[in-house]
């Protein structure tokens, strides 16, 4: 055991003793231990009151575990942020707009606010050696945001555990010899449906729905073989579960339970599968795709440049709001996973490495996907659109078509469903969780959490944070982008939110007038909690902004 001086600002429970140019004013227990091969710390600082109501990072009578290995962390971060979306999402969106054109406004966004925000997680978690909620110890007054982020957890568990219990149903569909949404001979069938050769080839281009193509065997199979949308006029009539559905959703849940049951120690251990199968299944498919007749027609549809499209303002909205999204900050995740790192771990490096994996994944994702589409264009019709459709219609319905389909249709659904496991109703109830429950809130919340850390907490103490941790501050560009140019991106997101929050939509279904407003509900749920945890400190303790000068006291109002 050894006992450390420290200067004003608190060193964490593992920190190198280093010699700073300040008054020394407190001092700090170390103790690290070791059992069953983790390391375990405890530590405790007496505390000086801070000018801004904001106290420094700290970590009192903390026991936390670490990771058995760097790479337990790094697979876990990858296997977080590369999620469902980076199939679905990101390849359809840059076929709509611009193609390559649209990575000018991507990479940007990229560069100037979705890698300082991940950094900036990385740190404030490692650092401070807590969860999302507790981790707000630095700046009392905003744990609000810390609640925040759990209820929209919460709400996202909903409804996303139910797209990785749809991708085990489809999984155990597959393994059959004759795929089930192949032909028109099943039970769930409709009178209607038309085989995909007997439709006229046509390219869908940005904004054309699938709905014409509902009634293929894919679309048909998706559609009434798995959810029944057919027995439901909508929403509000949504009628009882499907008991395959639920018990698929239950299996889901118990995998989630017993890679998670004993902390980092199992779920280290577990990404090793779910962070690295999807890229083995993702270049098996990318293989096989660009070997395929008309492959590189979909390959140019995916790549073509159109820069006439940057003049759109939508496009980069939707640059904004994919980046953000792809590499999720703001769920407290990134935060939690940081928490378990040792302190000295270079969490800049880290924050580099894994953000620039995720979004060369989705890059490479569109490749696998539109060769493929490319192959359905020569075989017989390319029809896209983005979401659940995609990899629930229109990819099965290409696999379909393809010798050893049973094979690539299991492989693609374990992508599909370790994807899921790493980022853990019916369709009509999906959707409106979809729009409400993460989208405005989630930045809201983001834009609060930096708004916390750049203006009250402040970039200095926090870059001082980095240096004792790494040995070095962070550069004059990532202290700008923290105090100004992340805040102003995420406030620009969340304005263009609202604003292009048109009528809910399922397809050709919309949604009545009270489900948008019990949606807005839900958004402002976990929203509200910013504002009352806000007030709540201030009535039960003043003395806590005693010292907050007037200007700071503004901004925070």
């Amino acid at each position: 055991m050894n006992i450390q001086v420290l200067p004003e600002h608190k060193l964490s429970s593992v920190a190198p003793l280093k010699q700073f140019n300040m008054e020394k004013k407190e001092v700090e227990l170390i103790l690290v231990k070791e059992q069953n091969g983790v390391q375990y710390t405890n530590s405790s600082v007496v505390g000086s009151p801070s000018s801004r109501g904001c106290s420094p990072g700290s970590a009192d009578d903390v026991v936390r575990e670490t990771w058995g290995k760097k790479l337990d962390f790094l697979l876990s971060v990858i296997g977080f942020a590369v999620d469902l979306a980076n199939v679905w999402r990101f390849p359809y969106l840059c076929y709509k707009n611009g193609g390559g054109a649209f990575l000018i406004p991507y990479v940007l966004f990229l560069v100037i606010a979705g890698m300082p925000l991940f950094y900036m997680e990385l740190a404030l978690g490692q650092f401070n050696r807590e969860g999302a909620a507790t981790v707000w110890k630095i700046c009392p007054v905003f744990k609000g945001v810390g609640y925040t982020v759990i209820i929209i957890a919460l709400y996202v568990g909903f409804y996303y555990n139910v797209i990785i219990a749809w991708s085990l149903y489809y999984l155990f569909a597959s393994l059959t010899s004759e795929l089930p949404w192949l032909g028109c001979k099943h039970s769930w069938n409709s009178p209607n449906c038309t085989e995909p050769q007997h439709i006229n080839g046509t390219i869908l281009g940005n904004r054309t729905s699938y709905s014409k193509f509902k009634n293929t065997p894919a679309g048909e199979f998706y559609e009434r073989g798995v959810l029944h949308i057919h027995e439901s006029r909508g929403i509000d009539d949504l009628g009882l579960p499907r008991w395959e559905l639920a018990i698929c959703l239950i299996v889901v849940v118990f995998i989630l339970y017993f890679s998670l049951w004993k902390g980092v120690k199992s779920s280290g251990k577990v990404v090793y599968v779910t962070a690295t199968m999807p890229y083995i299944v993702l270049l098996v498919l990318l293989i096989r795709g660009i070997t395929l007749p008309g492959a590189m027609n979909g390959i140019r549809a995916y790549l073509h440049i159109d820069l006439k499209k940057l003049n759109n303002p939508q496009v980069w909205i939707d640059a904004a709001t994919q980046i953000f999204y792809s590499l999720g900050a703001g769920f407290g995740v990134l935060i939690a996973f940081a928490s378990y790192n040792k302190f000295e771990n270079n969490c800049y490096r880290d924050a580099i490495l894994t953000s620039t994996i995720n979004c060369v994944t989705s890059f490479i994702s569109g490749f696998a996907i539109f060769s493929v589409l490319g192959y359905m264009a020569n075989h017989d019709c390319l029809y896209l659109c983005a979401g659940a459709g995609l990899v629930f219609i229109i990819y099965p319905e290409a696999i379909s078509t393809l010798p050893g389909a049973t094979f690539f249709a299991i492989v693609f659904f374990i992508m599909l469903l370790t994807l899921g496991i790493d980022s853990a109703v019916r369709i009509y109830v999906l959707t409106l969780l979809d729009k409400y429950a993460a989208g405005t809130s989630i930045l809201f919340g983001v834009l609060i959490e930096a708004i916390g850390v750049s203006w009250f907490y402040g970039v200095d103490r926090f870059s001082e944070d980095i240096e004792r941790m790494t040995g070095f501050k962070p550069g004059i560009y990532w202290r700008l982008c923290w105090k100004y140019v992340s805040p102003t991106f995420l406030l620009f997101v969340v304005i263009a939110s609202i604003v292009t929050s048109g009528e809910l939509r399922y397809d050709d279904y919309v949604f009545p007038d009270w489900s948008n407003i019990v949606g807005w509900f839900i958004a402002l749920s976990s929203m509200l909690c910013v504002p009352i945890y806000a007030i709540y400190k201030f009535l039960t303790l003043p003395g806590t902004f005693k010292e907050v000068s007037k200007h700071t006291f503004v901004l925070m109002v």
